[in-house]
């Protein structure tokens, strides 16, 4: 037998790949006897949705992360958000906009629809103010003539009088020199011999009725002025009486004290009736008007509402606080309402066509231009002022009662998608064997508490997606069809993915201080950003104070006028999202309110820049506000949602910096966990 050789040790590499070649061959041939020629390679997300659709299988998928795939239903669980059906090749629909399910797919979906109605809606218009006194019901007490304070009366503020009452005794030796003159032009006249010149005796008669009115004019009585002229006494003191009943809110006498004719020393305010001053947005303004209704609420009385009309509005706008200034009248007999008292008013305006204000009560009515409290059937005038009474209509009311006037075509504001200038609902297309919905783009008119009035797009009777919308257009995007949110151009010319918000160079070059106070804003933002996102509704409240505080530091004196009208646009936004938040009464109230304060701020930081400090990163949540989606800013990279809190901390994904330098805005980490 003969003796093998040993493989020499260069040739081990080359025995070792053929054993693996060999075994390679292997395997494929026993893959190719049992499961037959391998298919070709998926082409895309659409190929591998047709390919389990052939097999008769329904895909779930999550319209944020497209990359997760089941064959049931369930959440995502990157984002926690409930997965939708993708639709199969044979669900196809001849619309590019239209999207049609099965009956259980839509129950899964949560897809719901209301009926698009014609029916009288309510715009509520939040206002924050204080009671003050009303003005036309101040009286001041002053000195008739000079003279020396002997008494006081009244010694205190705060003291309830009535009409007539004694306030103040007053000594002048003015008082004598004027009754001695009195006395010599009665003297006059009854020592004059009856064959006088009825010239001379007129003279004497006007001389002593110009000193009788001068004693009334510096206060003294009828008796008082009788006993002078006729039986010689004079007096040295005067007593000034109470013009009106009210209350005393301010003393400016002291007893001894000499005072010059004119002097006040007193001032009377009638506390049954007030002025309750509110500032109003000017977005607002169209739902204002004249003699309406409002209610507020004070902290004195909590649940307890009171009630006033609207006695003026101011003509101009504040250029500082961009509001303007709205008064109620209000009556207070009670006297539970005190001046100063911080309140929060609302004035429910009742919509018609076009989003006209009208009012049931003043339909047909007359009403007073200066106090409105006065209504009356037909033309007059007014109780108080005696000024003609104006048509209600002339202040702007609808000419008509509600059985009488067209009611507007109205959707929950739940229904529309709104992106920009634009807003898109999904319309349930009837006559179809399964659910179909069609994206149909719409033009809308004013939000009224949870409804929106329709400009155009819709007719009375049509079914709109109020619920699960997002989702249907989450899954058309899924499909590589167009999305509803883009326009059609913007269809045609949009990425696949979600394009990172690039950085702006700031427009306007601000004052350093100005970017110092946007930074304390910021960072008075991001404590409130912490908080929602660890659900603490009571943290979420002092930062809400907090950052109040720092915007109301802002300083946009040294703006220019170019500057400021950025700024102007900003500051309403941030200070709208802020009045909202301190009526919150809950920690949902203060998340909706948040996507306003993000938008001002963000754009202010955008335009002004910001000083030196934490990053200013941008991110988004397409699920959030009912699937609306909304921004936030935070300060780091890690994904902490505000609008979820801890039931879906991680949802969401960066798309810029706004504080990056001109080279770059994209997150530096991952948009998500």
């Amino acid at each position: 037998m003969k003796t093998m050789k040993p493989t020499p040790r260069h040739a081990w590499p080359y025995l070792k790949a053929g054993a693996i070649g060999l075994a390679l061959l292997i395997t494929f041939w026993l893959g190719y006897v049992l499961r037959g020629p391998a298919a070709p390679p998926s082409a895309g997300p659409g190929h591998e949705h047709a390919a389990d659709a052939q097999a008769g299988q329904q895909i779930w998928t999550c319209s944020m992360h497209p990359q997760i795939r089941q064959n049931k239903p369930g959440q995502c669980p990157i984002c926690g958000m409930d997965l939708v059906p993708v639709a199969a090749s044979s669900d196809a629909v001849a619309g590019p906009r239209e999207f049609a399910v099965s009956e259980g797919a839509k129950a899964l979906m949560n897809i719901e629809t209301a009926e698009v109605t014609r029916q009288f809606v309510t715009r509520e218009v939040r206002m924050i103010g204080k009671i003050d006194y009303d003005e036309t019901r101040l009286a001041y007490i002053t000195a008739w003539v000079p003279g020396r304070l002997d008494r006081l009366y009244v010694d205190y503020t705060g003291i309830r009088v009535n009409q007539g009452d004694h306030m103040v005794r007053l000594y002048s030796p003015e008082l004598l020199v004027a009754q001695d003159e009195l006395r010599r032009a009665a003297r006059a006249i009854s020592e004059m011999p009856a064959n006088a010149p009825d010239a001379l005796r007129r003279t004497a008669e006007a001389t002593r009725n110009g000193a009788r009115e001068k004693l009334r004019r510096w206060g003294l009585a009828n008796a008082q002025i009788e006993d002078a002229e006729n039986r010689g006494i004079a007096s040295d003191h005067v007593t000034i009486y109470a013009p009106m009943g009210g209350t005393v809110i301010r003393r400016d006498g002291q007893e001894g004290m000499y005072v010059d004719q004119g002097t006040r020393l007193y001032t009377l305010a009638d506390l049954e009736h007030l002025w309750v001053k509110l500032d109003a947005y000017e977005s607002d303004l169209p739902w204002l008007h004249y003699g309406q209704k409002a209610h507020f609420t004070t902290e004195a009385y909590p649940g307890e509402e009171f009630e006033g009309r609207i006695a003026f509005i101011d003509p101009l706008v504040d250029a500082v606080t961009r509001t303007i200034d709205v008064r109620l009248a209000v009556s207070n007999p009670d006297g539970k309402l005190k001046p100063e008292m911080f309140v929060r008013a609302v004035v429910r305006a009742q919509l018609a066509t076009g989003g006209r204000v009208m009012d049931p009560e003043l339909a047909g009515k007359w009403i007073s231009p200066m106090h409105p409290e006065i209504i009356k059937d037909g033309p007059g005038t007014c109780d108080i002022c005696g000024m003609a009474l104006v048509k209600a209509e002339e202040l702007g009311y609808v000419p008509a009662r509600i059985d009488e006037a067209a009611a507007p075509l109205v959707i929950p504001a739940t229904a529309p998608l709104i992106t920009g200038a634009r807003a898109v609902v999904y319309v349930e297309v009837p006559g179809r064997d399964r659910p179909t919905y069609e994206g149909r783009e719409i033009v809308l008119g004013p939000r009224a508490g949870e409804f929106y009035l329709v400009g155009s797009g819709l007719n009375e009777g049509e079914r709109v997606v109020v619920r699960g919308n997002f989702k249907i257009d989450s899954a058309l995007q899924i499909q590589a069809r167009p999305s509803m949110m883009l326009s059609e151009h913007e269809s045609r010319t949009a990425e696949p993915a979600r394009q990172k918000t690039d950085h702006h160079e700031p427009v306007h070059d601000a004052p350093e201080s100005f970017r110092t106070g946007l930074r304390a804003v910021y960072g008075a933002y991001t404590h409130l950003v912490a908080a929602l996102a660890a659900d603490k509704f009571d943290t979420a409240n002092a930062s809400v104070e907090e950052l109040s505080a720092a915007f109301a530091e802002m300083d946009a004196g040294a703006l220019d006028a170019a500057q400021r009208q950025a700024w102007d646009a900003a500051e309403r936004a941030v200070r709208e999202g802020l009045v909202h938040m301190e009526q919150a009464k809950a920690i949902e109230d203060v998340r909706r309110a948040l996507p306003g304060i993000t938008g001002g701020l963000a754009a202010a930081i955008e335009v002004y820049g910001i000083a030196e400090g934490p990053p200013v990163y941008r991110a988004h949540c397409p699920m959030a506000l009912d699937g609306k989606g909304a921004d936030w800013l935070q300060p780091d990279t890690p994904i902490r949602n505000p609008y979820y809190g801890s039931a879906m901390l991680a949802c969401g994904e960066l798309t810029g910096r706004l504080d990056a330098p001109a080279h770059g805005g994209a997150p530096e980490e991952a948009a998500h966990e």
